[in-house]
């Protein structure tokens, strides 16, 4: 029996085997269901693929990179950065590739978690003490709900699942979607197709990226002289997190700064037309705030129109709008963003009770710190519900998470718990928090966005993340039920936890 499950080799479920390894904790296995590591680095391959969050903040606070070649990373450096993370931290020889986890359940009598996967034609089950999902939000693509979308007969695919085989060169495409992998790659397809035409249901938020190649003597910098690249990663942190301020504390904040958005827009895009339907009608930062200094440049291209009319009907060879006007295509490019809220729905995952996860989830996503939820002992959600960010960096959330993590299975560990499950009252007392908080958020100013629910629950981090740094720094036992193994305490020498200075001081001199 493992220690530990962890499901997905992204950014989140690497951290997590870091954190494990860290605790002294080796019986653990990361299941991956493709053939290599990187999560939706390794997913969304499109043109103009990058980060919008500046590569130096964008990596692990335990391996900095002074050698990023931009100020935001694209796909490839991004994917890179994540294998060498896997090597470095000797995390290969856990991971399982190929294997697809289709459901976990809890067994109370136990205190273990028994995990269906699939490799292949093979079944098999594991069974481990703690489950942590790493699988990620960015990982099931959302096809929209278009009538007649499947007897289309050009090429069709969605922007996470690009097809490279298909030259675009010459060819008419529609591409469904302006949302942040859409404003990447439309301006990289816009150049090589003979038309674009470009269908839009809500104009999203642009501000400049800044962004440029990282300089011989800047690397030199960061990697030579002490503390340096320490100051760059922190002052870009603090950079990020200002944003919170208008986002979440003042509103008057934001609106100052939605003026100046505005004002840029009115310069990048002279043309009236186009820009009144460039100009968002909701809040800045209530939708994801979009990066890109070749988006509105791209669509001002003669081969480009913005479709704001809605989508009737998709046809066998084109597109048809609601106000009768029909437009051949050769591809149709589907860049409408994942199914975030379901990004569990492919893992069938049942607690105490035989209460299965996603139907908990339907009447609301509740949970503890966006980590465990009630009635789901031994459970760990890594990017879990309202843990999600509109202004800084989700590693450092991730970080946070899985630190929790990996602390929870060595209190159960050390303390021979057969399992911890939060508190319902917990539970309850922290939903009523983070509403209260996100009240006077811009995110509840009346847009829709993939930031909520289906009902409108909005499931990001309604405060300062260092506010949640703070909260997870430490596990609190009192906020759980425990149940202790019923055997007599006896600990294996070679399963004894390292002490925590001991083994990071060790671990970090390898």
């Amino acid at each position: 029996m493992l220690t530990a499950i962890v499901v997905g080799a992204g950014f989140s479920g690497l951290a997590a085997g870091v954190q494990l390894r860290r605790m002294g904790i080796t019986d653990f296995a990361i299941l991956e269901k493709a053939d290599r590591v990187g999560g939706t680095w390794r997913e969304n391959t499109y043109p103009g693929a990058a980060c919008d969050v500046p590569s130096h903040l964008y990596s692990y606070s335990f391996e900095p990179n002074p050698q990023w070649s931009r100020s935001f990373g694209g796909q490839a450096e991004i994917l890179a950065y994540l294998e060498h993370c896997t090597d470095k931290y000797r995390l290969r020889s856990h991971i399982r590739f190929g294997h697809r986890v289709e459901a976990a359940r809890f067994d109370e009598a136990t205190g273990t978690w028994r995990v269906v996967t699939r490799c292949g034609d093979q079944r098999e089950e594991l069974e481990a003490r703690a489950l942590l999902l790493g699988n990620g939000a960015l990982h099931l693509p959302s096809v929209p709900d278009i009538a007649g979308l499947d007897s289309f007969r050009g090429e069709k695919f969605h922007s996470a699942r690009w097809n490279h085989d298909y030259d675009l060169r010459g060819k008419r495409v529609a591409v469904v979607g302006t949302g942040a992998s859409a404003i990447q790659f439309v301006p990289q397809i816009a150049k090589q197709v003979a038309r674009l035409d470009l269908y839009q249901r809500t104009a999203p938020w642009i501000v400049p990226k800044r962004d440029r190649e990282t300089s011989d003597a800047e690397r030199w910098l960061y990697s030579h002289v002490p503390g340096a690249h320490w100051l760059r990663r922190t002052g870009l942190y603090w950079l990020m997190e200002s944003r919170v301020v208008g986002f979440a504390y003042a509103p008057k904040v934001n609106e100052i700064a939605e003026k100046l958005v505005r004002r840029h827009i009115a310069h990048a895009v002279p043309d009236p037309a186009l820009r009144a339907k460039l100009t968002p009608n909701y809040r800045l930062g209530c939708k994801r705030v979009l990066l890109s200094n070749d988006y509105y440049p791209a669509l001002q291209r003669d081969n480009v129109d913005v479709v704001t009319d809605r989508i009737a009907e998709v046809m066998p060879r084109g597109v048809r709008t609601a106000d009768g006007t029909e437009r051949e295509v050769d591809a149709l490019i589907l860049g409408t963003g994942f199914r975030v809220t379901e990004y569990l729905s492919s893992i069938r995952i049942t607690g105490r009770n035989d209460v299965e996860l996603n139907d908990a989830w339907r009447a609301s996503l509740r949970n503890y710190l966006g980590i465990t939820v009630s009635g789901f002992p031994n459970l760990f959600l890594l990017m879990g519900p309202n843990t999600g960010l509109g202004h800084n960096s989700m590693i450092f959330m991730i970080e946070a998470q899985a630190r929790y993590a990996a602390q929870a299975i060595g209190e159960l560990r050390s303390r021979r718990l057969s399992f911890v499950d939060v508190k319902p009252s917990v539970e309850q007392a922290f939903r009523a928090e983070l509403a209260a908080k996100m009240k006077n958020t811009v995110w509840t100013t009346g847009c829709q966005s993939w930031y909520q629910t289906p009902d409108g629950d909005v499931f990001l981090w309604p405060a300062a993340t260092f506010d949640y740094w703070w909260r997870t720094r430490r596990v609190e036992l009192a906020d759980y039920e425990q149940r202790a193994l019923p055997r007599p305490a006896h600990v294996p020498p070679e399963s004894r936890i390292v002490p925590a200075e001991m083994l990071q001081r060790a671990f970090d001199g390898r």
